[in-house]
C-alpha cells in the first residue's frame, strides 16, 4: 500500500493511532501529532546554545532525604513574597558535610513539581512532568540534560552521560527521558564508563557503528522523501507543524554527521586502571572520580547520575534494606540508620565538588564552569509525598553560601522547573521556558 494511502485510511476512520508513521522500505518515523489527521498535537521546536566550555552534572537519589535531618532547623520565611535569603542558618544533621562547600553550595527549600505519585513521581526530578502527562506538553517529559545535550551534539564525543543501576524500584534508573518519552539506558557502573571514556573501539567496531550512522542517514532520506505525499492532506497550520517537524529530522541529520567524525578520534589515556564493579555504596567514590575525569577530558560536557538501585546498606554495616529503612514508620532505630546512609550520600557529594574545585581544564576550575545539581524526586519515602523536594545547588560560578527558603504554601510560589531553566541559561541555552517554569529562579543570580 502506498504510504499515502496507509496514513490516511487511519485517518478515514480504520482506527486512528496514537502516533502515525511514514513507513517505507521496511524503517519508519514517527510523526508530531496533526490536527488535521488527529485530535492530538505535539509542539516542535528548538533554542539555540552558545558556544563555551560550560558543564552541567545532576544527581538524584531514588528515595529522597528524612526531612527533619536533612533541613535546617529554621522555620522563618519572612521575605517579600513568601521567599527569603539565608546566610546565616546551620545545616541538618544530615547536612552538616556542605559546611565544608558552603561558598560554594546553595540549599534551596521548599521547591517541587507539585505532582504526585510517590516513587513514580521521583521519575520526574529532571523533566518536571510525569509519564502520564507527557502528550500534553511540547517536549513531552525530557529530562534538564537531555534537553540540553541536544545543543551540544558533536562538540564532545558523548553529548551527555547516564549512569545508574539496571536494579531496582521499578526496574532500574530513570532519570533522564528524551523527547520522545524514551528512558535514556544507564551506564551501570564503573567498570562499564571506564570502558566507555578510554577504551577504543576494535576496528570491527569502529566498522560496525560506522554502517550504523550510514543505516540512520539513510532512514532520513527514505522519510522524509515520502512526506510530500501526506503534505497534500494537511491544513496550513499543520504544514507548518511538519516543516517545524523536519526541520528537527534535519537537527538530527547534522548530529549523526558530527558524531561520525569521533569514530576515528583516539579516547583520552586513563588516569587510573580499570576498575571492576563491586556496589553502589563502594562504586560511588569512583563514579564520582570518573564522571570528574570526562569533564576534565571534555568527553562529555553533561552527566548524570542516579544513586538507588542496588545501593545496599549493609555495606555501610548497617542491618536493612534502603527502600525498607526509608519506610521507617517513626521507629527512632530505623530513622538513625537512615540517617547514617543519608549522611554518606552527602559527604561524597561533598567529596565530588571539592574534587570538581581542584580539577583544572584549560578553562580553569572544573567548579567555576561546571553547574551541579543534587536532590531527589521524592520529598518523604515514609509518606510518599514529592512535594518540598532536597536541592542542592554548587558550582557553575552562581552567588552560593546561602539558604534559599520558599514558603511551600504561598500562593505564587515558584515550581522547581523555575531553576532549571536558569540552570539551562547558565549552561548556555537560550531558552525562557522548561516543563511548567514560570520564569527564573531568584536569589542565585
Amino acid at each position: 500500500m502506498p504510504i499515502g494511502s496507509s496514513v490516511f485510511a487511519q485517518a478515514n476512520g480504520f482506527g486512528m493511532n496514537r502516533r502515525l508513521f511514514l513507513r517505507q522500505a521496511g524503517v519508519a518515523i514517527g510523526l508530531p501529532f496533526l490536527p488535521s489527521l488527529t485530535s492530538s498535537q505535539i509542539a516542535v521546536g528548538g533554542q539555540r546554545v552558545a558556544s563555551g566550555s560550560k558543564k552541567m552534572v545532576c544527581i538524584g537519589n531514588m528515595l529522597g532525604f528524612h526531612p527533619a535531618a536533612f533541613w535546617p532547623s529554621t522555620k522563618q520565611i519572612d521575605g517579600e513574597g513568601g521567599f527569603t535569603s539565608l546566610q546565616e542558618f546551620e545545616y541538618g544533621t544530615t547536612t552538616q558535610a556542605l559546611s565544608e562547600i558552603r561558598d560554594q553550595a546553595t540549599l534551596i527549600q521548599g521547591l517541587d513539581h507539585d505532582t504526585k505519585g510517590g516513587h513514580f513521581g521521583i521519575h520526574s526530578f529532571l523533566s518536571g512532568v510525569k509519564q502520564n502527562e507527557a502528550g500534553s506538553m511540547p517536549y513531552g517529559n525530557v529530562t534538564i540534560d537531555q534537553f540540553a545535550a541536544e545543543y551540544i551534539v558533536g562538540q564532545t564525543r558523548f553529548p551527555s552521560l547516564t549512569i545508574g543501576s539496571l536494579e531496582g524500584i521499578h526496574g532500574g534508573c530513570q532519570l533522564s527521558w528524551t523527547k520522545t518519552g524514551t528512558r535514556v539506558p544507564p551506564i551501570p557502573g564503573p567498570e562499564q564508563l571506564f570502558e566507555k571514556l578510554f577504551v577504543d573501539a576494535t576496528e570491527n567496531d569502529k566498522n560496525s557503528v560506522s554502517d550504523s550512522f550510514a543505516l540512520q542517514k539513510s532512514i532520513l532520506d527514505v522519510v522524509r522523501e515520502q512526506a510530500h505525499d501526506l503534505e497534500r492532506s494537511l491544513n496550513q497550520r499543520d504544514k507548518h507543524k511538519l516543516d517545524e517537524y523536519f526541520t528537527s529530522v534535519r537537527d538530527v541529520e547534522k548530529g549523526i554527521a558530527q558524531r561520525r567524525r569521533w569514530i576515528d578520534v583516539p579516547k583520552p589515556e586513563a588516569m587510573i586502571t580499570q576498575p571492576q564493579n563491586r556496589n553502589m555504596v563502594q562504586d560511588l567514590p569512583l563514579l564520582y572520580d570518573l564522571i570528574v575525569m570526562a569533564l576534565q577530558t571534555n568527553t562529555t560536557k553533561i552527566a548524570t547520575l542516579e544513586i538507588g538501585g542496588d545501593f545496599n546498606p549493609a555495606d555501610l554495616g548497617i542491618r536493612g534494606g534502603y527502600h525498607s529503612l526509608s519506610h521507617h514508620g517513626q521507629l527512632q532505630e530505623r530513622i538513625d540508620a537512615l540517617i547514617t546512609l543519608e549522611t554518606y550520600q552527602i559527604e561524597q557529594f561533598v567529596r565530588f565538588v571539592k574534587k570538581l574545585a581542584t580539577t583544572v581544564d584549560d578553562t580553569g576550575p572544573l567548579i567555576d564552569t561546571t553547574t551541579v545539581l543534587f536532590g531527589s524526586g521524592m520529598g518523604d519515602a515514609n509518606s510518599h509525598t514529592n512535594r518540598n523536594l532536597p536541592i542542592i545547588l554548587a558550582g557553575g560560578n552562581f552567588s552560593h553560601g546561602k539558604l534559599l527558603a520558599f514558603d511551600s504554601g504561598h500562593p505564587h510560589r515558584p515550581p522547581l522547573a523555575n531553576l532549571f531553566v536558569t540552570m539551562l541559561q547558565r549552561f548556555g541555552v537560550e531558552s525562557d521556558s522548561f516543563a511548567k517554569s514560570t520564569g527564573t529562579l531568584r536569589g542565585l543570580v
